[in-house]
């Protein structure tokens, strides 16, 4: 089979040829039709992610395909169910192997493409807002990085849930985007003042942010009395630092979330959500946005299109 193996952290990976992996205990076979890249996708390759697995590995956290064969000790789901899997590596190639426990049915209509979209970057957003922030409808939502992989979804499911979604991004490009997804309120990163702006807009009751740096700055000082913030991730390369006598003046909450942490301790937290997510899909409320869809052997593109921040949405890598 073909697959985006990474041999080392410093040297590029490549599409090669591998041995077609077979079902160890527990797990199953997917014939993969389709990989979402992550942002987390470029920090594996460098090593720096928390869940990075030793070398070598193949690449690819989130896919979807039809199960094909089963290991040990596994009676479900059925072959030839069409499924999707956060798997954590493996997704970038033809076939992979697979904790049986991950798999989600999806639903008959539902292409590969938009299931290898949907699952990490709507969970992400649904468990931060719904379990960890408990936005309530009518509380300002500020998402920083709004036309990102896991932005536009904050976006859209924040206006699901009945926030006032003020979307932040960089250009008039993005923020259309932004806009099209329900955004109420328009910040373009480039040339505003995003701490004015928002408390010109009445104070952000949530933040969402997987930028960090100056924007989470400019963010934490626009927030209302008893907000919460879900720092997500750090696409700008700087972990901001809070300063706590802050937090008191204003009784600020800061929300530490790692989505994928839930598989370990509180699984059902994120099968719960999943169940509501493809319900909404299936009710027509939740359209995945795919910017680019490319092949596996175009994979390096793909990946420099997350790098250079050329994309919006998702980026997905499809297998033929």
């Amino acid at each position: 089979m073909r697959a985006f193996h990474i041999t080392s952290h410093s040297e590029p990976a490549a599409v090669t040829d591998l041995p077609i992996p077979e079902p160890g205990p527990g797990e199953i076979r997917l014939r993969i039709g389709a990989c979402g890249l992550n942002f987390a996708d470029l920090l594996m390759q460098k090593g720096t992610y928390q869940d990075t697995p030793p070398l070598p590995f193949v690449g690819g956290m989130e896919v979807a395909g039809t199960v094909d064969a089963h290991g040990p000790g596994v009676d479900g789901p059925a072959v030839g169910t069409r499924v999707a899997v956060f798997g954590g590596q493996g997704g970038l190639a033809e076939y992979g192997c697979f904790d049986a426990r991950r798999a989600i049915a999806i639903p008959d209509g539902m292409p590969f493409e938009d299931a290898a979209a949907f699952v990490i970057a709507y969970g992400t957003s649904h468990v931060a807002l719904d379990y960890r922030a408990r936005m309530q409808p009518g509380e300002t939502l500020l998402v920083l990085g709004a036309a990102g992989g896991v932005g536009l979804t904050a976006v859209e499911i924040g206006k699901l849930m009945g926030a006032k979604v003020i979307a932040c991004a960089r250009g008039a490009e993005k923020l259309e985007i932004a806009r099209r997804f329900g955004a109420d309120h328009l910040i373009d990163a480039q040339s505003d003042d995003i701490r004015d702006r928002v408390r010109a807009l009445g104070g952000a009751d949530v933040v969402y942010d997987p930028v960090g740096g100056d924007q989470f700055r400019a963010a934490f000082r626009a927030c209302n009395p008893e907000a919460r913030l879900l720092p997500i991730g750090f696409a700008s390369g700087e972990v901001p630092q809070v300063p706590a006598n802050h937090l008191l003046v204003k009784n600020l909450s800061v929300l530490g979330f790692y989505w994928g942490g839930y598989m370990a301790f509180r699984p059902e937290v994120i099968t719960d959500s999943l169940a509501t997510l493809f319900q909404w899909y299936t009710e027509g409320r939740l359209h995945p946005h795919v910017s680019h869809s490319l092949p596996l052997e175009r994979t390096t593109e793909a990946m420099e299109l997350l790098r250079s921040r050329k994309s919006t949405g998702k980026v997905v890598v499809t297998m033929g």
